[in-house]
């Protein structure tokens, strides 16, 4: 367990300021966001958070000092792929206390000091493409807190009232970019994706694999700023890839649908590298944009070389060219032999739909 308590001016306890103790619980849930979006606590008091992730998707907690928030979210997305091993947490002075990563269902506590001066303290999910929209407010203080529906230190979708939103996006955007977020036609544990400011796809967590990829623009996320935080968000562009044979991945047998469980994302250079397991097979998959954005690459590595055949299957319809630097396709299926470490698949967008018979170059 990681967790940092920053020992400074603002953490010196005195028995003349000492306050009794509390305990707060606070939950991770549905539509990136914690269930309390305030908490109030006395200066110099001693605080236990019991933290608990009701979400289905990893989160952490990380308490800032003033005004610290989103170059603290900042800093934890340029960790890149050394985050998750320090819990998305940098190590920076505007860092006061933090949580680990928890995984679905998990629950963490643990105890920090409150500040002696008053003011309100940032708290946020670190957890790259969340801290944008996944944070609330620690007021240090002995006095009333401002009234909620004008409360500037809390996500406008939580201040209960309506919300005038100039841009689809409540922060300048720089690609690759993730959100967590609801997307149509996918389970609720859907990541999108921009590669580009013209390339995106949205990734299904829930059931490990590539839902559908398109060209011309990200996502709106306007009805979920707004405050419907279930809102589906708006693809900007169209989808000219879909796929449609329930799971492409399988082991063992080319008709057998696999269990499948997410491992989590991890970020190099903003790129997500997914991590998921299928009967019992670690893959970590990492897509990025062909060149003039005319399709995808996706790169499969195995964290044990394989022991069983797999089996790549496509539809003919989908409007793709399939390449792959292993393996043998025979009717739209790419057969992986035993022993494998890695797999490119290079997905080419046709110029135009080729009929079901052509629409493979293997």
């Amino acid at each position: 367990m990681r967790l940092f308590l920053i020992v400074c001016g603002l953490f010196i306890a005195t028995k003349s300021f000492s306050q009794s103790d509390t305990t707060i619980t606070l939950q991770a849930i549905t539509g990136l966001q914690y269930d309390l979006v305030r908490i109030a606590v006395k200066p110099l008091q001693k605080v236990t958070i019991i933290l608990k992730n009701e979400d289905d998707m990893a989160h952490n907690l990380v308490f800032t000092k003033p005004g610290k928030r989103l170059s603290v979210v900042e800093a934890a997305i340029k960790m890149g792929d050394k985050g998750q091993a320090a819990n998305y947490v940098p190590e920076s002075e505007d860092v006061l206390a933090a949580s680990k990563i928890l995984i679905p269902n998990t629950t963490q506590t643990f105890t920090f000091m409150a500040p002696s001066a008053e003011g309100s303290y940032p708290y946020v999910c670190t957890y790259p493409g969340h801290g944008y929209v996944m944070y609330g407010a620690l007021y240090v203080t002995t006095k009333p807190l401002p009234p909620l529906a004008t409360d500037p230190n809390i996500p406008p979708s939580r201040q209960n009232t309506e919300i005038i939103v100039s841009s689809p996006h409540p922060f300048a955007l720089e690609y690759p970019l993730l959100y967590r977020t609801f997307m149509p036609d996918c389970s609720p544990a859907a990541i999108a994706v921009a590669l580009t400011s013209t390339h995106s796809y949205c990734f299904d967590a829930g059931k490990c694999y590539l839902r559908y990829a398109w060209a011309g623009g990200f996502v709106d996320n306007t009805a979920h700023w707004k405050g419907n935080g279930n809102a589906f968000a708006k693809i900007q562009g169209n989808i000219y890839f879909k796929d449609n044979v329930t799971y492409p991945l399988r082991v063992g047998k080319v008709d057998k649908l696999p269990d499948v469980s997410f491992k989590g994302y991890t970020l190099a250079n903003r790129l997500p590298t997914f991590n998921y397991a299928l009967d019992g097979v670690e893959v970590k998959e990492t897509l990025k944009s062909l060149a003039n954005e005319e399709g995808l690459t996706r790169v499969f590595t195995f964290v044990k070389p394989t022991t069983q055949i797999l089996y790549f299957v496509t539809k003919a319809d989908d409007g793709i060219t399939y390449k792959s630097s292993v393996g043998k396709w025979q009717n739209g299926t790419l057969t992986i032999p035993k022993g494998t470490s890695k797999v490119t698949l290079t997905m080419n967008r046709n110029k135009a739909q080729a009929p079901p018979a052509a629409a493979h170059n293997h």
